[in-house]
């Protein structure tokens, strides 16, 4: 039974998710179905033109402290981003273009921690290409193939798939059609699995 993982690399609680949810989902003997999305358009459909935590001050105060916290109890490091939302593009399409290859949870990392550890642009093809160099990969060939039309109807039916499952934020857990969101989920959508197999 799968356990998918729906995240956007703009997300600020996708990013304690990804560090994490391999460890906790092997301690619970899950495989992960890694996949990326974009929130975009989720907000355009509700009509938001910004993330709701730019739209809501209040909200976004909020959810800052609380990100730094949950970093700081998980040991993961955490700054500020300058800019946001950054548009998590080009590694969505890799993401999706390449799913299910080895080394695509490294790369979901090592790009949230160019995000929310290095405040590095991740729309830039140069940051990019670093996480990808990072760990070993050719990230010519890597972005050239992300950057083809069939990347990008893949990523575009990915996003159609999401709404399909009614996934409206990241991060996002499903399993078997049943829909958990936000990171402070992630250990419910376990158990949840666990019961759930074991009435089969």
């Amino acid at each position: 039974m799968a356990f998918q993982f729906w995240f956007d690399f703009a997300s600020t609680y996708s990013y304690p998710a990804a560090m994490r949810i391999e460890s906790v989902a092997r301690s619970h003997r899950v495989d992960v179905e890694w996949n990326a999305f974009l929130l975009g358009p989720v907000f355009k459909a509700q009509g938001w033109s910004d993330s709701p935590f730019n739209i809501y001050p209040a909200k976004g105060k909020y959810m800052w402290r609380d990100l730094e916290r949950i970093c700081n109890s998980l040991s993961i490091p955490f700054r500020r981003p300058k800019v946001f939302p950054r548009s998590g593009l080009l590694p969505a399409r890799i993401a999706t273009r390449f799913k299910g290859s080895t080394w695509i949870p490294d790369f979901v990392r090592a790009v949230y921690r160019a995000n929310f550890a290095d405040d590095l642009d991740i729309s830039d093809s140069a940051v990019v290409t670093h996480c990808l160099v990072e760990l070993g990969l050719d990230a010519g060939e890597i972005i050239s193939g992300a950057r083809s039309v069939e990347s990008k109807s893949m990523l575009r039916s990915q996003n159609s798939v999401a709404a399909q499952l009614n996934v409206f934020g990241a991060p996002s857990f499903v399993v078997n059609n049943e829909l958990f969101w936000g990171n402070d989920r992630l250990e419910q959508a376990l158990q949840w699995l666990e019961t759930h197999q074991k009435t089969e």
